[in-house]
């Protein structure tokens, strides 16, 4: 008998790299697909709320409602992802997502919709990020190699940030098209196909976690983690602030001052669209650059996020002001990879997402509130000096970051850790996905 012909490879055909296994495809479509749909439906969900007749505070309402669960039921969501497997979990809240969502779409499609029902469904959705985004925490991570970690985590977050950009401008687009009730319809699909994706992870090979002595003992271990590593709880006690304050200067500031100097809400877009075009480029640039000391680097990063706000205290031009976006977008980037690469190399698996859930509560905690002073504040100096004022928190607070010794100390270590290579099954390497909206994106700490 003659040997097989083998098949001629059609041309241009690539093949998948080799670390990017089963698990690392399906968690990245998965996030990608609900990075697309969850864009387009916070504007649809803004719009929805104006199209029932509510006002421009019915709407911070409305978003405050999902947020508000978020906070309360995070720390639970991690206490829970570390008792049970994780990607239940994940499956679990994206059908309660998507059950909201569905039900959303329907009332405002029928035309059906009040307030109070929009804040019930957007607290339900918090609700299940709650349980998710801690149970996704590093998920990626663990699906590959620890010498390929950062390039795998760095192609993961092009993906969700490309999926965020693209998802936004279309969400957009289909809700002056056809309405925010069909752009809520595709995000509920959106989860579900996401939650079918993940049901189908490998997780022959993780390891069965000992049972602990309940939900108090868990939270309190999370607890000690995060308070038995000074550059971990001074991070994010940093972005604490950092995020509270960013989040006040884009949601009032910035829309504010692009009204009075920039021409509206037009530039003030193309701005948030050039933080996001940076993102995509910073973490393309981590696929290639593998930082020894990870947060040395990471938080050197961190500074030109005080740019944005000084930018707009000038004011400068709108192409100047995208300009400044771009860079700081690529920077933060720089840092969520190296942070995220960090936690992964020094928090025991089997506690990841206990810490993951406090570095949630860290980065959201304080959004609500510097939400709700901003325009006060602003009122009482002016804008020039608040504004002034949220560069200067960034630049203080990240020079308080660097004095701490493990934070410029702490290396990258090659070989992974063991319980990185641990959690892998020997032919398909286990879960593990990232901060960055523990798979369906965010900017935070992580």
């Amino acid at each position: 008998m003659t040997a097989p012909v083998p098949r001629p490879r059609r041309p241009g055909h690539r093949r998948r790299p080799a670390w990017a296994g089963r698990n690392y495809t399906l968690l990245t479509a998965a996030a990608v697909i609900t990075g697309l749909g969850g864009s387009g439906a916070l504007i649809a969900a803004a719009f929805a709320v104006l199209q029932a007749g509510g006002s421009g505070t019915d709407v911070g309402l409305v978003a405050a409602a999902r947020t508000v669960p978020l906070v309360v039921f995070v720390l639970v969501g991690g206490a829970v992802a570390d008792r049970l497997p994780r990607h239940r979990v994940m499956v679990a809240a994206n059908t309660l997502n998507c059950l909201s969502q569905a039900l959303f779409a329907v009332l405002v499609l029928s035309g059906e919709a009040r307030i109070w029902h929009m804040a019930v469904l957007a607290a339900l959705g918090g609700t299940g990020q709650a349980f998710f985004a801690p149970a996704a925490e590093g998920m990626v991570l663990a699906s590959v190699t620890g010498e390929q970690a950062g390039r795998a985590f760095a192609v993961f977050r092009i993906g969700m940030n490309g999926a965020a950009i693209g998802g936004a401008a279309l969400g957009g687009a289909l809700v002056a098209a056809v309405g925010p009730g069909w752009v809520l319809a595709v995000d509920a699909a959106a989860f579900a196909v996401a939650g079918a994706l993940r049901a189908f992870l490998d997780v022959s090979g993780m390891a069965r976690r000992a049972p602990s002595g309940g939900l108090l003992h868990d939270l309190r271990e999370g607890w000690r983690e995060v308070t038995g590593r000074r550059w971990l709880w001074a991070i994010v006690l940093q972005f604490a602030v950092v995020n509270a304050m960013i989040a006040a200067a884009e949601a009032v500031y910035g829309p504010l001052i692009a009204e009075a100097h920039l021409g509206g809400a037009g530039p003030w877009g193309a701005a948030l669209a050039a933080f996001g075009a940076g993102t995509v480029l910073g973490a393309v640039l981590m696929t290639r650059w593998k930082p020894h000391r990870l947060l040395l680097v990471g938080a050197l990063c961190v500074f030109p996020l005080a740019l944005p706000s000084a930018a707009l205290a000038v004011p400068v031009t709108a192409p100047t002001l995208s300009a400044v976006m771009f860079v700081s977008g690529l920077t933060v980037e720089v840092f969520s990879v190296t942070w995220m690469l960090a936690l992964h190399q020094e928090v025991p698996e089997e506690k990841f997402s206990r810490v993951a859930a406090y570095d949630w509560l860290g980065s959201l905690a304080l959004v609500p509130v510097a939400a709700s002073l901003a325009g006060p504040v602003a009122g009482a100096v002016g804008m020039d000096t608040a504004l002034w004022g949220v560069s200067a928190v960034v630049v203080l607070l990240t020079a308080a970051v660097l004095c701490v010794p493990e934070v410029r100390d702490l290396r990258l270590r090659t070989p992974a850790p063991a319980h990185t290579v641990a959690a892998a099954a020997p032919a398909q390497p286990m879960l593990k996905e990232p901060g960055g909206g523990g798979g369906d994106g965010r900017a935070s700490a992580s």
